[in-house]
């Protein structure tokens, strides 16, 4: 395990962390991820790859999803399906309704859900990512779904703060340095599946 990568447990998973202001931290992350969504296609025999990310464009703070979208989109990846960009967020109010497109039209897809969250003050900045579902909304006390078999996060603020607003104060530049870490990671994917693309 390299320096800029720890890995915890919580609740029984393992959850991998990256600081994303490092040099070199993409290609880490990225041969990380090529690894879990290989082991979770053949796991659970899915045939594509699905990222749904998760967030809203009017909250700095919850804008990563949907920054992180619009990369994907604009890299225009291999068979790869994305969902929440910057024109068309998935957040609270519409998250059911692409949970029932996924479930009806995406029966084969691995779902990789990628969305901002909260955690320790020290780890704002990183990006987390481990197998198993996420659930969308903690950071701000809402009860939603929980969604994914493989889950991506960037901690931008910590859990001792609850508030709401605490999103709006969060810096853009931190969520920016997370969202190019991420997208850049998720580009290095296809390389290392020798052209084969994502899915």
């Amino acid at each position: 395990m390299k320096i800029w990568e720890w890995k915890l447990l919580r609740n029984d998973q393992e959850v991998y962390y990256y600081n994303s202001s490092r040099e070199a931290v993409s290609e880490e992350f990225a041969q990380r991820l090529c690894r879990l969504i290989r082991e979770e296609k053949e796991r659970k025999e899915k045939r594509r790859v699905v990222f749904l990310c998760i967030g809203t464009d009017r909250s700095t703070g919850d804008s990563l999803g949907p920054l992180i979208g619009y990369k994907l989109k604009q890299m225009r990846l291999s068979g790869a399906v994305v969902f929440g960009t910057l024109d068309r967020p998935v957040h609270a109010m519409n998250l059911e309704n692409y949970l029932e497109v996924l479930k009806t039209c995406y029966q084969d897809a691995l779902i990789i859900a990628v969305d901002a969250s909260v955690g320790n003050h020290e780890h704002i900045g990183y990006v987390t990512l481990g197998k198993g579902a996420l659930k969308p909304g903690l950071g701000v006390s809402k009860e939603l779904r929980a969604v994914g078999d493989i889950f991506i996060t960037g901690i931008v603020g910590s859990c001792g703060n609850y508030d709401p607003l605490m999103l709006q104060s969060v810096r853009l530049s931190i969520v920016m340095q997370m969202a190019d870490c991420i997208a850049r990671s998720i580009g290095l994917v296809e390389n290392l599946s020798v052209g084969a693309a994502i899915v």
